[in-house]
């Protein structure tokens, strides 16, 4: 029992820790601001490569590589993964580098209920009363921006919709791969497509990597380890917490985002903007009240007599 309290102690950490970095990396992206984002997104994808072949040499995966690589299912599963969560990563950056963090932290708030629509229209899964409303809630919440603003949220609604599919997709691989093999083959996978972006840029553009100085130039080169350590660390809290602990913990990455948008950035919050971000905020405490309760109510497994 003191090992289980103790893990979930670590999980919890580890957890906390991935979500938090993911809630600053809109920070860390300042250093690269006046380069090209189809440019950026081609170096980061290189860059990843780099990083996640590096640790494979490093914790000596081969092996678990290869044994993944021999499933056709499993090999598929991660290529379109990694073409999803590369639409994820272009839309988030052209977001942050285009001062539009708060839409990109709208997409995560909007994960969640994007996650429960697409659980019901492709695993079967049927809504109770609650996520009806919740999803409902969420859905008036966007359509008073879009009214009241005066414009689609699409780097939001992108960002959402995209880590939705992502993790859709990854459920069909479930445990059967570990998150570095997953994490290098996805990248790869997404690498072709990064590279033709990279060159488009390049050539309308031409190389922006050093708009920023040597600032940029360093910051791009540590976008492999950016995207790495936060995917590995959330991999490591999986491994030691419930899904509904998780559940929680995920909304840190978008509150972090969103203050440093609204309060630092000081992007424009007319009243219409917190009226739907409002509306989508009180859908996801709909939500997770209702996991909770869920998982209060449900019963404890007997120990076996002695």
């Amino acid at each position: 029992m003191r090992e289980q309290r103790s893990a979930g102690a670590t999980g919890l950490w580890y957890a906390l820790f991935a979500y938090a970095f993911w809630g600053v990396v809109p920070v860390y992206l300042q250093l690269t601001k006046g380069i090209d984002g189809f440019e950026l997104i081609g170096w980061r994808v290189l860059a990843s490569v780099a990083v996640a072949f590096g640790l494979v040499a490093m914790t000596r995966g081969w092996a678990r590589l290869r044994g993944i690589l021999r499933s056709r299912r499993d090999t598929w599963t991660l290529v379109v993964a990694g073409h999803a969560v590369l639409v994820n990563w272009t839309a988030f950056i052209i977001g942050v580098l285009t001062d539009r963090v708060l839409e990109t932290s709208l997409g995560y708030f909007l994960n969640p209920l994007v996650s429960v629509v697409l659980a019901v229209l492709f695993l079967g899964e049927r809504l109770r009363p609650v996520q009806w409303v919740a999803v409902g809630l969420g859905a008036v919440g966007v359509i008073v921006m879009v009214v009241g603003y005066g414009e689609v949220p699409w780097i939001g609604l992108i960002v959402a919709l995209s880590f939705g599919v992502y993790g859709l997709i990854k459920k069909r691989v479930g445990g059967s791969v570990d998150a570095l093999s997953g994490f290098t083959i996805e990248t790869t996978a997404a690498l072709p497509a990064s590279l033709v972006m990279l060159a488009v840029a390049i050539s309308l553009h031409g190389v922006t990597v050093g708009a920023n100085g040597a600032a940029g130039i360093w910051g791009t080169v540590g976008l492999g380890l950016v995207t790495a350590i936060p995917l590995l660390a959330f991999a490591a809290a999986a491994r030691r917490i419930s899904l509904t602990a998780l559940a929680f913990t995920q909304y840190l990455a978008p509150i972090i985002s969103f203050l440093f948008g609204a309060f630092v950035m000081l992007e424009p919050m007319p009243l219409e903007r917190w009226i739907g971000f409002c509306l989508v905020w009180l859908s996801l405490v709909l939500v997770s009240v209702d996991l909770l309760g869920r998982r209060l109510r449900r019963p404890r497994p007997v120990p076996p007599a002695a």
